[in-house]
């Protein structure tokens, strides 16, 4: 369990990070930055814990983990004017932090339920919730909008520890395949571009126009 533990706390630090520099692109004061910095890092396991049935959850039961998120907002406060592009240095923290928390996701939803299918769900809410709630709150662009594979690397991810686990692997090569394949896939998809083929026919029409 210690490699889990490990990469929870990882995960959170690295969304916590991604939610204060978004703070900082917004020009918030410091509480700004340790509630954005909260949110981004506890909402994915929040979501998970709740659809898992499993209340109080995490942070509730181990405040350690709002430590962290205030500890790395207050860092990111004092040092976020340092970086040359803050919306590249977030993107691409967002994206380990996505590797690392499907894997974790992945394993609570699995050792909660023994069933692969919900473990892949829960790796994947947990992976892409927190970004989500971080964009929201701050009025970018949501990731889930962006051309580029975000949703897919978390399933993949998740997919591929719930198979590799499922083989028998240790849980320290199973987990490292898992966060491979997901930093792998969407690493390549902010390197290179990758996406899926969109909706190329006629868009639909605007609700005031229908009705």
């Amino acid at each position: 369990m210690s490699l889990l533990v490990y990469l929870d706390y990882a995960g959170i630090a690295l969304f916590a990070a991604t939610g204060a520099l978004a703070a900082s692109r917004k020009q918030l004061d410091l509480i700004g930055f340790l509630f954005f910095a909260m949110v981004t890092g506890t909402g994915g396991g929040t979501v998970r814990d709740i659809v898992l049935g499993r209340v109080p959850v995490f942070w509730v039961l181990n405040p350690a983990y709002i430590l962290i998120c205030c500890i790395v907002g207050v860092v990111v406060f004092f040092t976020a004017h340092l970086l040359e592009s803050r919306y590249r240095l977030l993107i691409w923290l967002d994206a380990i932090g996505l590797a690392a928390y499907c894997v974790l996701g992945a394993a609570k939803g699995l050792a909660a339920t023994g069933s692969p299918t919900i473990a892949i769900v829960t790796g994947t809410l947990t992976a892409t919730f927190g970004g989500i709630l971080r964009d929201l709150m701050a009025n970018e662009p949501s990731v889930l909008l962006r051309p580029e594979i975000y949703v897919t690397a978390a399933l993949i991810g998740a997919g591929v520890f719930t198979l590799a686990n499922s083989l028998g692997m240790p849980l320290y090569l199973a987990s490292a395949c898992g966060v491979v394949a997901a930093f792998a896939v969407r690493g390549g998809a902010l390197w290179f571009g990758w996406t899926f083929p969109t909706y190329r026919h006629k868009p639909g029409r605007h609700p005031d126009d229908v009705m």
